[in-house]
């Protein structure tokens, strides 16, 4: 709103006017800020009660798990970009910052749905050996 952009709230239709969206923005603004300070107050109630807050008896065991889906996750998405890689190499890039352009220029995402980095691509060609290496 502050550059001018126009656009369209779906709840309010096309014909809700500036001075109407400002006035749900402060209120959602002022909402947000309401629940924030309920929360932190519970929170602060509980602890004064001598309450623990969080579970730190599994936190070893979801901090495992967590890093093992990770993995997984890194493994399937590298695994996928393997045949592109190939594919990349086979066209003359050898170097990271040359597979870095390659990849940015086809508008391939990262997992995450950024654009590459020489750090990106290092940690997808080191995790790309790994898989392809024989065990």
């Amino acid at each position: 709103m502050a550059q001018r952009v126009p656009f369209i709230v779906a709840e309010l239709g096309r014909d809700a006017d500036p001075f109407m969206l400002h006035l749900y923005a402060a209120l959602a603004e002022k909402e947000r800020r309401l629940i924030a300070e309920r929360t932190k107050a519970a929170l602060a109630v509980r602890k004064a009660s001598g309450a623990r807050l969080g579970n730190p008896t599994n936190l070893i065991d979801a901090g495992n798990r967590g890093r093992a889906v990770t993995k997984v996750t890194a493994d399937e998405s590298a695994r996928g970009l393997l045949p592109l890689l190939r594919t990349i190499k086979a066209e003359g890039a050898q170097s990271i910052g040359a597979i870095t352009a390659a990849l940015n220029k086809r508008k391939i995402p990262t997992p995450r749905g950024a654009r590459w980095h020489v750090s990106s691509v290092m940690n997808l060609l080191a995790r790309a050996q790994r898989l392809e290496a024989p065990r």
